[in-house]
């Protein structure tokens, strides 16, 4: 079982940028993408509220959970 991130997909249905999403969230861009490739450990909420805030979605449109 795993956490899926499904940042690519929300970028694509709001036709954003990773590049724009970090600015407008205020991390960088380096760690956006590491985030959508879902090479990270953990997320802070607080940044998850930020994204989904700024995408107009909930943290379930993002994080997934594969078998």
């Amino acid at each position: 079982m795993a956490i899926v991130v499904r940042l690519d997909v929300m970028l694509a249905l709001r036709k954003m940028k990773a590049r724009d999403l970090a600015e407008q969230i205020g991390i960088t861009e380096q760690n956006v993408s590491l985030l959508r490739q879902g090479k990270v450990k953990g997320v802070r909420f607080e940044t998850l509220d930020r994204i989904c805030e700024v995408l107009e979605c909930k943290p379930g449109d993002i994080l997934d959970r594969e078998e």
